[in-house]
């Protein structure tokens, strides 16, 4: 098993904590930025989430 698969498998088992994550990384940034960039933030979070939902097996 390659790294990559081990960080796939580690991923799914755990996509509810690293949406979290990917809320509160974004969540960070609009308070840095002041909110200025958040409709693109907004946009890496989806793509974020949908890449997670990928590795989730259980996802159809």
């Amino acid at each position: 098993m390659g790294f990559l698969d081990k960080v796939k498998t580690l991923v799914s088992k755990n996509a509810d904590k690293v949406d979290q994550a990917i809320d509160k990384a974004g969540d960070i940034v609009d308070q840095k930025t002041q909110g200025k960039y958040a409709s693109q933030v907004d946009k890496v979070q989806d793509a974020a989430k949908k890449a997670v939902d990928k590795t989730d097996p259980q996802t159809p």
